[in-house]
């Protein structure tokens, strides 16, 4: 086939009624498009079959998973270039597939080049459909696992020494080590931890916040998790760390925990799995496992609200390959819940700059050890990670989502807070607080 490339821009810019933003070069050598922009590599005509089957988000997501295509150049500004086309049109930019006159055009082209059928199936990495009502014990659990069970080495590969699979809090010139320290030291901090207190660190991942509360401010530490990868580790790094009588990791839903009052609750990172159809029972079983006083710290990645509540969707890509059911909410939306459960929200720091810094660190590794990476997993997945990250870390810096740290206390019966006047001493270094 002579020149696809030529031929796909003519019809992606007659489709757009507008210039293409990158550089196109297709699977028989030919290229097109403006010159020194980053150059979108499609390797194979099956890609066109996939966007053909899928269009959208999620047509594009098998083709970059199955390596149909690739992006040869700066990552970030493919992606900063192309998010206006893919993910930054709003809805009077959209078209339907099937009365859109240009939709049509651009399906009937793409028919001609894409080549024989039928469409390639799914890469193993998608997540298989389920069935049955949301967050339920059951799917949450094959969900945490989907995620989180790729293995050990991989994570340990993108993560680092830290093993915090959450945003950092960064200093100028600080290493991720570093800033994950901190971070896990901040919350410790604003829990105001001392010792013998009881925590329960929810969606404890690979036991580094249990590890420090134990280690720094001597915590008697319960963590739980659904994955059985991680909590396998988890107990393992608590054993080497000599902290076996302080810590106990649990393979446990947050709703079958019942041994509380706990005197502190850290859920770092883990709302974001528990779906809107459950929060308001997470809030309200976190409240009744705390004593009255005690301080809850729910570190949560938030959207921006829509005009439309209802006409919020899950991401494509993100539920397929990433985090199936995963959901965010609007900052507002969360504080009221956690306060129609009785919480006093108390502070709200957000750290949005600083998961932008924690994500591009983490796609630098992921990159310095994609060999060892790929090994550890499969190619895949690995792509999954690298998308997914880049794009995310695009997002934060963007303002299209962020990040917050809330915390809130159980008031006692007589209204009592337990919190000091000034509350931020936390700001303070640690040997101040």
């Amino acid at each position: 086939m002579a020149d696809a490339a030529s031929r796909l821009t003519a019809l992606a810019e007659e489709s757009l009624s507008q210039p293409l933003p990158v550089r196109i070069r297709a699977w028989d050598g030919s290229e097109s498009g403006p010159p020194g922009a980053p150059v979108l590599v499609i390797r194979r005509r099956r890609a066109l079959r996939r966007l053909l089957w899928k269009p959208g988000e999620l047509g594009l997501a098998r083709a970059w998973v199955a390596g149909d295509i690739d992006i040869e150049g700066d990552l970030y500004e493919a992606l900063g270039r192309l998010a206006g086309l893919l993910w930054d049109r709003g809805p009077e930019d959209s078209v339907h597939p099937v009365r859109d006159p240009r939709a049509r055009a651009f399906a009937r082209g793409l028919l001609r080049i894409a080549g024989p059928w039928p469409p390639p199936a799914p890469p193993a990495e998608e997540v298989r459909r389920r069935s049955g009502p949301l967050h339920t014990r059951r799917r949450d659990r094959q969900a945490v696992s989907h995620h989180y069970d790729v293995g050990n080495d991989f994570y340990a590969l993108v993560l680092g020494p830290s093993l915090v699979y959450s945003c950092a809090y960064w200093r100028d010139g600080g290493s991720l080590e570093e800033a994950q320290h901190d971070k896990l030291d901040l919350v410790c901090r604003k829990l105001a931890l001392r010792e013998g207190d009881r925590l329960l660190d929810v969606g404890c991942g690979w036991g580094s916040m249990a590890i420090h509360a134990a280690r720094h401010h001597g915590a008697r530490v319960t963590g739980i998790t659904l994955s059985r990868e991680q909590a396998a580790l988890a107990r393992k790094r608590v054993a080497e760390e000599g902290l076996t009588d302080r810590v106990e990791v649990r393979v446990q839903d947050y709703r079958d925990v019942d041994d509380g009052p706990y005197d502190a609750i850290s859920s770092i990172g883990m709302a974001e799995h528990v779906g809107s159809v459950r929060y308001r029972e997470y809030a309200d079983d976190l409240y009744a496992l705390l004593k009255p006083g005690g301080r809850l710290l729910n570190h949560q990645i938030a959207r921006r609200p829509e005009k439309d509540e209802d006409a919020y969707r899950i991401d494509a890509f993100i539920d397929a390959y990433v985090f199936p059911d995963g959901e965010l909410a609007p900052l507002g939306r969360t504080l009221t819940l956690l306060e129609e459960a009785g919480f006093e929200a108390r502070d709200v720091e957000s750290l949005r700059e600083h998961y932008a810094l924690t994500l591009r660190r983490w796609v630098a590794n992921l990159e310095q050890h994609w060999e060892r990476a790929v090994r550890a997993t499969s190619p895949g997945r690995a792509r999954v990670w690298r998308l997914y990250m880049a794009a995310s870390a695009l997002s934060f810096e963007h303002n299209q989502i962020g990040v917050n740290q809330i915390l809130a206390v159980r008031p006692t019966d007589d209204g009592g807070s337990g919190m000091p006047l000034r509350a931020r001493r936390w700001t303070a270094s640690a040997g101040d607080a």
